[in-house]
């Protein structure tokens, strides 16, 4: 219906007004065969669509052949012919804020297209149609460097992503990056064998921080189900935290979180994937990773599919933070070198898996809401038993030895104060009697961090911080008075000198800062992380809160 006036146009913008295929009025030509695209545009450049209403044809929406600069958003595209933007041989692709319900085939095509983005993106069906999302490549035309994110694609009538290939070609030509978006309740056909959440065949990409749920078929697939598949080999799709549940078996497919039926040319790498409830099984085909969770992710409300992860110390939910009464195995058990520095205070010093993993809308770490009002706790971290809890002995140390390095976690229930409140004092007294009699070869410097995340006292250790979940530093993770993770500039500090004989009674070190920073809401209580600045030649006991006499426990005194 609208195309360009001379091969070779540039700088076109088309906005703002609706375009009506009138496909019940011409019933006498087949739909996909090329008729009545609404927009057709041949060897263009800077070409921008926005605030369009694209509706009922034969064809396509936006068909672009041979153009660069492209730029489809912020529009409506419904029940279309064919593809609501079908880039061919384009590059410098964007599309994003659109809503799309397919009918006859996907919402978003490239064929030999590079340098493409595609986000931010609502696409489903209306019972009809082929994959939220198609890729498709054949022989020699580079594809290594298009990008797939934000995008919630749900119950199309085929797969979410469709991606693959046929001919010739080197396999490092075939690369995509697929992160942040959620995709459910697809493959509605569920007769059909292009079902599931993604389906791959001749690409290599990276595929992290997804959810997919409730799919018919797999999760995630690479296998061949249409052209001939390529002729090369090497193909490998790396998994990380992304979360795979509920997977439905159909006669199109069986319902496992992640296969292979490509196993002579294409493989899987998992890393920290979090996989529950799948029907067939959680891997079929694809070596399992250590580091992957099975586990029920504990999303906010999955009937109406927010897939955000339910903690204690902060969710958002829309429009606020709300804390549940449980907390995702999710948070915070991502892979150990993805960025989370998006991720809001406390992010626990490392990335939650999920769609919401380092963006500003992530879980807040911990489970410091399990721990009971009125309550203390107390555990050693001892370097020499780095799994063991050690959660009911009568004492805790701090200072190192021959036999290894020992630090403390200690937490205080401050639920009673409110948040307007503003502390003068706060000190936090130990009571020192151990090795009695004898002195050290070194000062003990005792220093008082926050740690950087929850923890329970159930599970704490040397190397974990809950069950299943490390710190990311063994011997726990805790940020400065700076705000700097591992740093050196402690909230309090009190210096026991080498020559000095435990006394048997109270020292004091002044936390005021930092319970004014937990009362005050900066900062969710994550306790306090007690260890020595130097941990060679210095051991020294302090009674815990098992210990016989009361006047000998920890205490805590706070003045208003």
């Amino acid at each position: 219906m609208m195309k360009e006036r001379s091969s070779g146009s540039h700088d076109i913008t088309i906005r703002g007004f609706t375009i009506d295929g009138n496909r019940e009025g011409n019933t006498n030509v087949e739909s996909g065969k090329g008729y009545h695209n609404l927009i057709h545009l041949k060897n263009c450049q800077n070409i921008n669509v926005y605030n369009m209403n694209l509706t009922s044809n034969h064809g396509d929406g936006l068909k672009t052949d041979s153009c660069s600069g492209i730029k489809l958003h912020d529009s409506t595209i419904y029940r279309l012919g064919h593809d609501g933007l079908y880039a061919s041989s384009c590059s410098d692709i964007e599309a994003y804020n659109n809503t799309i319900t397919c009918r006859t085939n996907s919402g978003l095509r490239l064929y030999n297209s590079n340098r493409a983005r595609l986000h931010d993106n609502i696409i489903t069906s209306d019972g009809s149609g082929g994959a939220g999302i198609e890729i498709q490549k054949y022989n020699s035309p580079v594809m290594d460097d298009i990008e797939i994110y934000n995008n919630v694609i749900y119950k199309t009538a085929r797969v979410g992503m469709w991606i693959f290939g046929a001919g010739s070609y080197p396999d490092s030509s075939a690369d995509l990056h697929i992160h942040h978006n959620q995709i459910y309740d697809t493959g509605t056909k569920s007769s059909s064998i292009i079902i599931g959440g993604i389906i791959s065949d001749g690409f290599n990409a990276l595929i992290e921080n997804n959810v997919i749920d409730g799919v018919y078929g797999a999760g995630i697939v690479q296998k061949n189900v249409y052209s001939s598949a390529p002729s090369g080999s090497g193909y490998v799709l790396t998994l990380r935290n992304n979360i795979i549940t509920n997977s439905r078996s159909s006669s199109g497919g069986s319902g496992c979180g992640v296969s292979n039926e490509l196993t002579g040319t294409h493989s899987f790498v998992l890393q920290n994937n979090c996989f529950y409830g799948n029907e067939a099984g959680n891997c079929k085909n694809v070596q399992v990773s250590s580091s992957d969770i099975k586990a029920d992710p504990r999303y906010a409300d999955r009937n109406n599919h927010d897939y955000h992860l339910k903690s204690n110390t902060g969710r958002w939910n829309g429009k606020s933070w709300v804390n549940d009464g449980i907390n995702s195995p999710c948070i915070d058990a991502g892979y150990s070198l993805s960025d989370y520095s998006a991720e809001p205070q406390d992010n626990g010093g490392r990335i939650n898996i999920g769609a919401y993993g380092n963006t500003k809308y992530a879980s807040k770490s911990g489970s410091a809401g399990d721990q009971a009002a009125g309550k203390v706790y107390d555990n050693r971290l001892r370097e020499a038993s780095p799994e063991a809890v050690f959660q009911n002995t009568s004492f805790i140390d701090i200072g190192g030895m021959s036999t290894g390095r020992y630090r403390d976690a200690m937490w205080f229930d401050l639920s009673k104060y409110e948040t307007s409140a503003e502390i003068d004092n706060a000190t936090l007294s130990l009571y020192w009697y151990y090795p009695a009699g004898k002195t050290r070869p070194e000062d003990t410097v005792i220093e008082v961090y926050r740690p950087a995340s929850a923890w329970n006292p159930d599970y704490v250790s040397w190397n974990k911080r809950d069950r299943g979940i490390a710190w990311k530093n063994p011997g726990g993770d805790w940020y400065d008075k700076n705000g700097v993770l591992q740093g050196s500039t402690p909230y309090a500090t009190v210096t026991l000198k080498s020559s000095t004989l435990p006394d048997n009674k109270y020292y004091k070190l002044d936390v005021t800062d930092l319970i004014n920073e937990y009362i005050g809401g900066k900062y969710v209580n994550t306790g306090f992380l007690i260890k020595a600045r130097t941990e060679n030649n210095n051991y020294i006991a302090f009674y815990s809160m098992e210990a016989g006499s009361e006047n000998q426990r920890p205490k805590l005194d706070l003045k208003t």
